[in-house]
Formats: C-alpha cells, sequence, structure tokens
C-alpha cells in the first residue's frame, strides 16, 4: 500500500528526504520580491492603512483564529489588489496531490486559499492561527507548491498569520529549490502591507506575462 502524508502535518524533512527539495539562500535567485516593484496609489495606501487599524482591533479580542485572519486580513489586501478580477479567481479547500517519481510517496492536503490564473497556480496563500509563526507553514505551502502543474514554470506563494507575511519562490526542474523572502510585519512602524501589495502585484504580473 502506499504511504500517505497530509500536507496539515507534512516537515520539511519529508519534503527533503521524498522529493530532494533544497533550500536557496542567494537573494539573487528570488529576486522578484526586491526588484521593480510597481507603486501603489494613495487610495490603496488609504486601505490598507483601515486593514493594519483593523488588525490591531482583532489583537484586542483573542483568539485570532484563521476565519477570523482570512476575513479581515488576507480578503481585503486581495480585494483591494484586484485579484477577485479576471485573469484570477479563487478556489477555497482545494484538494491537492503529489507523488514522488518512483510513485513511493503521495502528500495530500488542502489549501486554504488558491489564486489561478487559466488553471495555473500564481499564489498559495496558507491564512494560520495569529499565534504561529509563519514558518510553522513553510512544509505546507511547499507541499501545495510541489504540486503545481506546470513545473516548468517559477511557483509563487505567500504564508500570513495576518500579522506576517512572506513571500516563496519554488522552481522545480530535476532539483526543485525554494527561497524565502524577508518576512514583513503588520506591527512595524509604517504600513509593511504597502510592500506586502508591491510583491503580490508584481510576481502575478510576472505570471501574467510568462
Amino acid at each position: 500500500m502506499t504511504p500517505t502524508l497530509f500536507a496539515q502535518s507534512v516537515g520539511l524533512d519529508d519534503l527533503i528526504r521524498n522529493f530532494n527539495l533544497q533550500r536557496v539562500d542567494e537573494q539573487d535567485f528570488f529576486y522578484e520580491w526586491q526588484e521593480s516593484l510597481p507603486d501603489i496609489s494613495d487610495f490603496e495606501k488609504q486601505q490598507l492603512d483601515k486593514v493594519k487599524a483593523g488588525y490591531w482591533n482583532l489583537l484586542d479580542y483573542p483568539p485570532v483564529l484563521e476565519d477570523i485572519v482570512r476575513m479581515t486580513i488576507l480578503d481585503p489586501i486581495l480585494f483591494i489588489g484586484d485579484f477577485y478580477l479576471k485573469p484570477f479567481y479563487l478556489r477555497s479547500e482545494e484538494p491537492v496531490e503529489i507523488v514522488t517519481e518512483d510513485e513511493g510517496i503521495v502528500i495530500k492536503g488542502k489549501m486554504d486559499t488558491l489564486i489561478l490564473k487559466e488553471r495555473l497556480w500564481v499564489m498559495v496563500i496558507e491564512a494560520k492561527r495569529s499565534s504561529y509563526s509563519v514558518e510553522a507553514g513553510l512544509a505546507q505551502i511547499l507541499a501545495y507548491m510541489l504540486a503545481n502543474p506546470q513545473p516548468e514554470k517559477p511557483n509563487y506563494g505567500m504564508i500570513t498569520n495576518g500579522g506576517s507575511f512572506m513571500f516563496i519562490k519554488l522552481v522545480q526542474g530535476t532539483i526543485p529549490q525554494y527561497c524565502r523572502s524577508r518576512i514583513f510585519n503588520t506591527l512595524n512602524p509604517g504600513n509593511e502591507l504597502y510592500d506586502v501589495l508591491r510583491v503580490l502585484k508584481h510576481l502575478t504580473q510576472i505570471v501574467i506575462n510568462s
């Protein structure tokens, strides 16, 4: 019987062992979150200021659970960035299955939010409990990204717990390799949600034009 791993509980060691996944630390590998980022409008900044204020308000009434993070933080950012408009559409709790080359391991799971363009996975977004570090979702999102139906193209993801945001790039090829961005924190001075939206817009434009 083929052993099955569930993406919700899979660890990085499982992905390294079964899929030969490698981490790349050189930021040139994932330059897309740092270079040629688009500007955002004053109106978008005003809306993101409201999103940040909403997050501060959430912290006064714990626990901040996944559904609340998604409704208050994630969904407004996707709306402001026009990710509900064509060529994108969303699917929630989308089933995913990936198999190693020798069919020895199956990883199954459901992702919280999936942004699609013509059935290309543009971004995978995991809304974790706010008390968890975004690092806690890294293995899970990488497991989903390994299931990209177009593995010849780079795949991008984002993990958020509402307070923190981290972007990931995965390039498959012969050896799957991934790299992480820095962590953007909602609680830092200013509003780092501006940068989150700029990175999101840039990554999606790369996918649209590729």
